[in-house]
C-alpha cells in the first residue's frame, strides 16, 4: 500500500490511493476488543481539594476517574470503593487542577541568548529541545500550555506528537511563528541582507506581514497549517535587536484585520505588547489577550476591563534575565531594555490587579528554564493577587483564555482527569506549588513522589 502511494506526485491521487489501501484492511479483533472494553476506573482520595470552581477547599472527597475523565466527585463518606480497585491515595495532600501556563516557548532554551544562534541552529535542535522541555513542564505540574511562538510549525507538530502518545508532555495550544513587521521584533535583524538560515525564506511567508492584506493572508495561512491560536507582535520587544519595547509595530487597522480573521476562523489571538499605545490599539481591535503589558497606563487598564481582555504578564522572568541571562551571552542592548521595563511591568501589573482586569498565568518559559514555571506564583501574590486568585489565573481563567474550559481548568465531572498534588496548603503559602509531588494527566499518573498509586 505505501509503495503504491509513494509513486504518485499529485496529493489528491496519493490521498485517494492511501485511503483505498487502508479500507482493504479489516480492524484486528484485538483492536475491536480494546475499543469495546470499559474504561479503567481509578478512585482518587483527596484530603483537601481545590477544584477551582470557587476559592474554597473541600475536605475528604473521592474523585472517580473512568479512562481520561472524571465522572464523579463526592464526599469520601459516600463512596464504597470496590475491593481490588485501583486507588490513588492523596488523603494527606492538597489536590488541585493541573496548572496551565498561557505563554511558553517549548523549543527555546534559557542558556542560549546569542542572536547568532539564529543562523547556526537548524529547526531540528529546537525539536530536541521541545521533547525535553515538554516533559519538564509536565513534571512541574503544568498539564496544559499555550505555546505562543516558535519556528513554523514546531508547536503544531509537538502538540500532535504529545496527543498521539509518542512523547510525554502537557496539552499544547499551538501558535505558529509570531506575526511581525519587516524589521520589527520577531524579524531577523542585525545581519547582512544575504544572511539567512535555510528556514527563513519560508518563515517570511508565515510571519512577516506589512499592511492589512498581508496580515489577512498570513493569519489564513497559519490557520491552514493547523494552529490553535494566532500570535501577533503589536509592539517592539526586549529580547530582540534593533527595536524598542514601547514602539508600535502594527497599525490599528492591521491589528483589527488580524483579530477579525482569527475569530472568523474560530481561533483566539494574543498580542505581544509592551508599549502603551500598542496595548490600547490591540484591545480596541478585539485581541483576546495582552502578553507582557509592561507599559500599560490607566486608560489601557480601563479599556481592558471594558473589553474583557486578559492580561498575561510574565512578572517572574525579570529576575532571571538580569541575574542569569548575561552569563549565557545576552547582549547588553537587551539587558538595558529589560532594565527599562521590568520594574514598570510589575508596578503596572499591580495596578491592573487592583482595578479588576482579568488575569491569567503566562511566564515566557524558555526565557528562563522550563519546569520553573511555578516560581511566578510568588510574584503574582507579592504584586497584589490573593493565593486563590493566582491559582485561578493558572487554572479556570487560563482555561477560559485558551478556549479549553469544557475540558480543563477545574476539577468537575466530565472534564479531563488532569490534577496535581502538593504536601502543604498553597492557600497559606503559594510557593508550595513550586514543588509538585504528584501529576496525573488524562487519568494517567506521570509523577508520584508520595507513593499514592495503589492497586
Amino acid at each position: 500500500m505505501f509503495r503504491a502511494c509513494s509513486r504518485f506526485r499529485f496529493p489528491g491521487i496519493a490521498l485517494t490511493c492511501c485511503l483505498l489501501g487502508i479500507l482493504e484492511f479489516s480492524v484486528p479483533s484485538s483492536a475491536q476488543d480494546s475499543a469495546s472494553a470499559p474504561a479503567p476506573v481509578v478512585y482518587v482520595k483527596a484530603g483537601h481539594l481545590f477544584d477551582a470552581t470557587s476559592d474554597n477547599l473541600r475536605d475528604n472527597v473521592v474523585l472517580t476517574v473512568e479512562g481520561e475523565r472524571i465522572t464523579k466527585i463526592v464526599p469520601a463518606a459516600e463512596v464504597s470503593i470496590p475491593a481490588g480497585a485501583k486507588v490513588v491515595d492523596l488523603s494527606q495532600d492538597w489536590v488541585l487542577p493541573g496548572l496551565i501556563d498561557c505563554h511558553v516557548h517549548l523549543e527555546s532554551r534559557a542558556d542560549e541568548y546569542n542572536p547568532i544562534n539564529e543562523v547556526r541552529m537548524t529547526p531540528f535542535k529546537g525539536a530536541f529541545n521541545g521533547v525535553v522541555n515538554a516533559k519538564a513542564t509536565l513534571m512541574a505540574g503544568f498539564t496544559s500550555v499555550r505555546d505562543v511562538g516558535s519556528q513554523p510549525f514546531f508547536a503544531v507538530d509537538l502538540r500532535n506528537a504529545i496527543n498521539s502518545g509518542l512523547i510525554p508532555g502537557p496539552r499544547v495550544v499551538a501558535s505558529g511563528p509570531p506575526i511581525s513587521i519587516t524589521g520589527g521584533h520577531g524579524d531577523m535583524n542585525g545581519f547582512a541582507p544575504a544572511v539567512s538560515n535555510w528556514m527563513y525564506p519560508a518563515e517570511k511567508d508565515f510571519q512577516i506581514a506589512d499592511g492589512p492584506d498581508e496580515v489577512r493572508r498570513v493569519v489564513r495561512e497559519q490557520v491552514k497549517y493547523g494552529v490553535d491560536v494566532i500570535k501577533i507582535l503589536a509592539t517592539g520587544g526586549v529580547l530582540s535587536a534593533g527595536d524598542k519595547p514601547g514602539a508600535e509595530q502594527f497599525t490599528y487597522e492591521e491589528l483589527k484585520v488580524a483579530a477579525d480573521e482569527a475569530h472568523r476562523a474560530g481561533r483566539k489571538i494574543a498580542a505581544h505588547a509592551h508599549g502603551t499605545q500598542g496595548i490600547k490599539d490591540a484591545v480596541r481591535a478585539g485581541i483576546d489577550s495582552i502578553e507582557h503589558g509592561s507599559l500599560i497606563d490607566d486608560e489601557g487598564i480601563q479599556l481592558m476591563k471594558e473589553h474583557g481582555t486578559y492580561l498575561d504578564a510574565d512578572i517572574y522572568n525579570d529576575d532571571y534575565i538580569l541575574q542569569e541571562a548575561p552569563k549565557f551571552g545576552l547582549p547588553q542592548e537587551m539587558v538595558d531594555k529589560e532594565k527599562s521595563v521590568g520594574r514598570l511591568q510589575r508596578e503596572n501589573f499591580a495596578k491592573a490587579v487592583k482595578a479588576g482586569v482579568k488575569i491569567t498565568f503566562g511566564t515566557d518559559a524558555g526565557v528562563y528554564p522550563h519546569g520553573d514555571n511555578a516560581k511566578q506564583f510568588h510574584y503574582m501574590v507579592k504584586f497584589g493577587m490573593t493565593p486563590a486568585g493566582a491559582i485561578h489565573a493558572a487554572t479556570s481563567s487560563a482555561a477560559d483564555l485558551i478556549d479549553r474550559s469544557k475540558d480543563v481548568g477545574t476539577l468537575e465531572a466530565g472534564k479531563y482527569a488532569d490534577l496535581i498534588a502538593v504536601t502543604s496548603n498553597p492557600l497559606d503559602k503559594i510557593e508550595t506549588l513550586e514543588h509538585v509531588s504528584f501529576v496525573m494527566k488524562g487519568g494517567k499518573v506521570y509523577k508520584d513522589e508520595v507513593g499514592a498509586e495503589k492497586q
